[in-house]
């Protein structure tokens, strides 16, 4: 069976949120794409006191100057569409209060007729946290969990009930509730996180950077599953941050996914070959305009179907 393949919405510096996401939407279901995909970036510090994933030095790419918030970019692609799944890879957990979270992805499932897939993580930027997180950055695992197990709650039946460190529900009614079980996907790298994901979690979200380290995560994941007893499925969801060259061929030495449409479909191929459920590409941060994205998602959806992917 096919390789299931999503589209990044676009959220970027360079796209027009109330026209463009809409339009891109729209499109990418009437392509094939069968899934839509938001990430969450609140802010760019000073990169002089913290680069890029928290390297020192590592510039910012101009596009996160202003990247849209991820729950509004959904609803407003949920409201121009019928079929695809509505997916965050990832919203990071613990900047959010976990009851209205809870409540608003419950509300947009129920809305879109169950279409919502609900991708956590934890986040790595101290600056983000000390803006925005209810919780230090040191307890941002806590933070997850929590996150997780609210969710659960407020999902389910009446009444809703919790108690944890920062979210306290007495018994009460929580409405309206998702359409059908909202999964939950986490980006786990190893150790903690990916036994995290193993007992609470509905599936992976790993992130593409080679198809070999890709195999042998997915491998160690689920040697994990079967030594902690889990018997259910891991869904999985790859995320593709893909860079378009409109002018040609990428050299020697390219970064996995970066070229022509043709290199970023060789790339895509490779890591379909491990196994995965479904791939997400990202095509926003390497097109000029939404007609560019629109354009080059065709051709990579036409191209990667022909290959077999």
């Amino acid at each position: 069976m096919a390789t299931k393949l999503g589209l990044g919405l676009p959220q970027n510096k360079q796209y027009d949120l109330g026209r463009d996401v809409p339009d891109v939407a729209r499109t990418a279901e009437e392509i094939g794409y069968e899934s839509l995909w938001v990430y969450e970036r609140l802010l760019v510090p000073d990169p002089a006191t913290q680069g890029l994933y928290g390297i020192e030095g590592l510039p910012w790419p101009d596009g996160y100057r202003g990247v849209a918030e991820p729950l509004v970019t959904l609803t407003l692609a949920a409201a121009a569409t019928e079929r695809v799944r509505l997916g965050s890879s990832v919203l990071v957990a613990p900047l959010h209060v976990p009851f209205q979270l809870a409540k608003a992805l419950a509300t947009l499932d129920a809305a879109s007729g169950g279409r919502v897939i609900a991708g956590f993580g934890t986040g790595w930027s101290h600056d983000e946290y000390a803006a925005a997180s209810v919780r230090p950055f040191e307890e941002r695992g806590a933070g997850l969990d929590e996150l997780i197990g609210v969710c659960r709650a407020v999902w389910g039946p009446d009444p809703v009930s919790y108690d944890g460190r920062v979210t306290k529900i007495a018994p009460a009614v929580v409405g309206p509730k998702p359409a059908r079980p909202i999964p939950i996907l986490l980006a786990a790298g190893a150790g903690k996180a990916q036994r995290r994901l193993v007992d609470h979690a509905d599936g992976w979200l790993p992130v593409g950077m080679g198809a070999e380290a890709l195999a042998a995560q997915w491998r160690g994941l689920r040697e994990l599953a079967a030594e902690r007893g889990r018997t259910e499925p891991i869904r999985t969801v790859l995320r593709t941050n893909a860079q378009y060259l409109a002018k040609g061929h990428a050299g020697a030495g390219r970064s996995p996914f970066e070229g022509s449409a043709d290199q970023i479909v060789e790339d895509l191929a490779a890591h379909a070959e491990v196994g995965l459920d479904e791939i997400l590409v990202d095509l926003q941060s390497g097109t000029r305009d939404a007609q560019e994205l629109k354009e080059v998602a065709a051709e990579v959806y036409e191209k990667a179907r022909a290959a077999g992917i």
